[in-house]
């Protein structure tokens, strides 16, 4: 699994390294500010993919001393450090398309800015796909956001595209910049909503309502051999989640018997969410009533607790 994480990130290295040659060698040749622009883009996304790439091989180091609940938030960081770079870029790109506005825009050679742009589409379309499939079976933050780049990669290279068209057909050079700024905005918006999803790791926001929902179901099964169930506590850190609950049992439950059960309830949550680990407390009803008294007496007749669950 690491080394599909590790390659999947090698590709986006070298995919980026590509396009950052071709497009900064056809920007100068033609003097587009939106293709110099693009080429400044795909750089801060090779910087991105550098940070992902070592970013996944300390996330895949095993708990430590240091690090008791192992080192997955290096990946959250590695996704709020390339949303920042792309803010950067963005930024960068305005002032230089602004500078091109007010100094005069020439532009020859469009047709080879056109065909860079559309193998830029094509490269993007092919590595974002790849990176989306991977980053979804492993459940990694970092490679979704360098997916999510190469998303956006599709997206303002069109915009290039269609803009250096209309300058073919009208010679309306100034477009050039303009369309550098609208893919400067488009740009923000994707480093907003990476910054959002790793952010929300680092602050420890809880796991999403249908995962929290997967845990109650698993522990709703056990009613019956359980009385209720409260401080359901939920966190993400990469791809690992931490999840704690308590969990109420009848008065007169054994010890081994309430182990038992809980271990089945950990396991049960451990097979519906992966790279889960559970911890949960034990705590005996307040009360000693004729529902606790039925619950342990049907325990001791079945000898087994909670292997009849269900």
């Amino acid at each position: 699994m690491f080394e599909t994480r590790t390659s999947a990130a090698g590709l986006s290295i070298v995919s980026n390294s590509v396009l950052i040659a071709a497009k900064l060698g056809v920007g100068l040749l033609t003097g587009s500010v939106s293709i110099i622009a693009e080429a400044i883009h795909s750089s801060v996304d090779l910087l991105a993919s550098l940070i992902t790439f070592f970013s996944l091989r300390m996330a895949a180091k095993p708990a430590d001393k240091e690090h008791p609940f192992g080192h997955g938030k290096i990946e959250n960081v590695s996704g709020t450090a390339e949303a920042t770079l792309i803010f950067v870029a963005a930024a960068f790109i305005v002032y230089e398309a602004v500078r091109k506005l007010m100094s005069g825009v020439v532009l020859v050679s469009i047709d080879w800015a056109i065909a860079v742009m559309a193998f830029s589409m094509l490269v993007n379309f092919l590595v974002s796909r790849r990176l989306f499939k991977i980053s979804k079976k492993l459940d990694s933050i970092a490679l979704e956001a360098d997916a999510l780049n190469f998303s956006t990669d599709i997206l303002t290279s069109f915009g290039v595209l269609a803009g250096l068209a209309v300058v073919r057909i009208t010679g309306l050079d100034i477009l050039d910049p303009i369309v550098a700024i609208l893919v400067a905005v488009l740009i923000v918006k994707a480093a907003f909503d990476v910054l959002r999803k790793a952010y929300g790791g680092l602050v420890d926001v809880k796991l999403p309502e249908t995962e929290e929902n997967e845990i109650v179901r698993s522990v709703m099964e056990h009613y019956g051999q359980l009385l209720g169930f409260h401080e359901l506590r939920s966190r993400k850190a990469g791809s690992e989640r931490d999840i704690d609950l308590h969990v109420v049992v009848p008065r007169g439950m054994s010890v081994e018997e309430a182990h038992k059960l809980i271990d089945h309830i950990e396991q049960d949550i451990k097979s519906k969410l992966v790279n889960a680990t559970v911890s949960i407390h034990m705590e005996p009803c307040e009360t000693t009533c004729e529902q606790c008294q039925v619950l342990c007496s049907l325990a001791k007749s079945k000898g087994v607790f909670p292997e009849d669950a269900g």
